[in-house]
C-alpha cells in the first residue's frame, strides 16, 4: 500500500485537507542498510536519496516559500545521537506535570496553525529515529528505577502519525506491558489505532487524544481527524482494554466557545466511560512572539492571535487571566457533572487559576506529579 493510500486509510480527512503526504525519503548513509530503513522505504514507495549528513538536506529548504509545508512532505531516517528520554521542558513560573518525553522523532504531517513545532525546528522536517536498540536500553534502565514514570511520545511530534509506515507502536506497547512502574501515553489527533487492537498492553499504554471544538478543528487544524472520528477511535481503544486520556489544549476563546467546549465534554462521555479515563488536561492558547509572524504568514484566515493577550511570566502571550478562569470554570463544571471522580489538571497554569477553577492548588494534594502518578496507579495498575 503506498503512502497516499495509507493516509486515506488512517486519517479522516476532508477532501480539501488531504494534501499532506510524504513524497520523498532521505536516508542518512550510516543507516541505509538497517532493516527498519528498508522496511519503511518499502511501505512508503516514494523516491529515496542517501545523504552523508543532515546539513545536506537542510540546504534544500532555505529558499522555500513555505518551508514548514515543504518539510511535512519529506521524511528523514537517521540515528538519534542524543538521548531518547528527556524531562518535560516546563517553566518554574507555572505548575508543570513532571512528564517524561520519549524522543522518537520530530515534526508532524498534520498542519495546525498554533503548532509550536513550526518554530522549534530549523528547517522543520519530519525526522524518524531508527536506532530502537538504543531506545530500548534507555527504557529498560528507566524501568528499573524507583517511582512512577509517566512517559509520552507526543512532545515533538504526534504519537501516531508513524503508524502509517513504521513499527513504532508494535515495538513500544509490548515493551511497556512487561513492566509495572511506567505508563506510555500515545497522544494524537489521528485515528491510526488499528494496530493497537492485537497488541499485549496490560493497561500500560494510555491512548490519548487532543480535542477541540469542531469550529477550531475546521479552521485551525489542517489534515487532522474530525472530532467525531477521534472519539470513535477512542471507543475502539476502550473496547480493546486500553485506558484513555483527553487533552483540551489549546483551548481557544471566541464568541460561543464555552457552549462549544461543553458540547465536546458531553460527546466524550457519550462515547466512553469516565471510569476508564486516566486524566483530562486543560490549557488555553499561548504562544511565543515569534509564532505570531508564522501564523500570520501561513494561516491568513486565522483569528487566534488577535484575542485579549498579555505577556505571561514565561514570556509567552496568554489570554487575560480572568478570561481563562471563566472558560475553565465552565468546562470543569461540565466535566464534574458527568464524571465527578475523573482527574482534571491544568497545563502550565498558576495557583490562582487552580484555586478559582478547581477549588484547590496542587500542593494541597501532594503536588501535581503525585496526583497524576496516583491516577496512573489506579487506572493503569502500576506498582510504585
Amino acid at each position: 500500500m503506498d503512502g497516499v493510500s495509507l493516509a486515506k486509510r488512517y486519517y479522516s480527512f476532508n477532501a480539501s485537507k488531504a494534501d499532506i503526504v510524504i513524497d520523498k525519503l532521505f536516508i542518512e548513509k550510516e543507516i541505509k542498510d538497517h532493516p527498519k530503513t528498508k522496511a519503511i522505504g518499502t511501505h512508503l514507495n516514494v523516491p529515496q536519496k542517501i545523504i552523508d549528513s543532515v546539513d545536506e538536506l537542510y540546504q534544500q529548504f532555505t529558499s522555500c516559500n513555505d518551508p514548514v509545508k515543504a518539510g511535512k512532505r519529506v521524511l528523514l531516517l537517521c540515528k538519534n545521537k542524543g538521548v531518547f528520554i528527556r524531562k518535560c521542558p516546563g517553566t518554574r513560573e507555572y505548575t508543570c506535570c513532571d512528564y517524561t518525553i520519549l524522543h522518537v522523532g520530530t515534526f508532524c504531517t498534520m498542519d495546525c496553525s498554533y503548532c509550536i513545532l513550526q518554530v522549534y525546528f530549523h528547517p522543520p522536517i519530519l525526522k524518524y529515529f531508527i536506532n530502537h536498540d538504543d531506545l530500548e536500553k534507555e527504557l529498560k534502565a528507566l524501568f528499573k528505577t524507583p517511582g512512577i514514570h509517566r512517559i509520552g511520545t507526543g512532545e515533538f511530534t504526534d504519537s501516531m502519525i508513524w503508524e502509517l509506515y513504521t513499527d513504532l507502536s508494535t515495538f513500544l506497547v509490548p515493551l511497556f506491558s512487561k513492566q509495572n512502574r511506567a505508563v506510555l501515553e500515545l497522544k494524537t489527533k489521528t485515528i491510526a489505532v488499528d494496530r493497537l487492537q492485537q497488541l499485549p498492553h496490560r493497561r500500560k499504554t494510555i491512548c490519548a487524544w487532543s480535542l477541540n471544538t469542531p469550529k477550531v478543528i475546521a479552521t485551525e487544524e489542517r489534515a487532522t481527524a474530525s472530532l467525531n472520528a477521534r472519539l470513535r477511535a477512542a471507543e475502539k481503544c476502550e473496547s480493546w482494554g486500553y485506558p484513555l486520556a483527553f487533552h483540551f489544549d489549546p483551548m481557544v476563546i471566541y464568541e460561543g466557545c464555552e457552549d462549544d467546549y461543553i458540547k465536546v465534554v458531553q460527546q466524550i462521555f457519550k462515547s466512553v466511560s469516565p471510569n476508564n479515563i486516566v486524566w483530562i488536561s486543560l490549557g488555553t492558547f499561548r504562544f511565543i512572539p515569534s509564532l505570531k509572524t508564522i501564523i500570520q504568514k501561513r494561516f491568513h484566515h486565522s483569528k487566534m492571535i488577535y484575542g485579549e493577550f498579555i505577556p505571561g511570566l514565561d514570556g509567552k502571550m496568554r489570554y487575560f487571566k480572568p478570561l481563562r478562569i471563566k472558560l475553565y470554570q465552565k468546562v470543569v463544571a461540565a466535566i464534574k457533572s458527568l464524571a465527578p471522580n475523573v482527574t482534571i489538571y491544568f497545563c502550565m497554569e498558576d495557583d490562582e487559576v487552580w484555586k478559582k477553577s478547581l477549588g484547590f492548588v496542587p500542593d494541597e494534594r501532594g503536588g501535581l506529579a503525585a496526583m497524576l502518578d496516583q491516577s496512573a496507579i489506579d487506572k493503569c495498575h502500576l506498582s510504585p
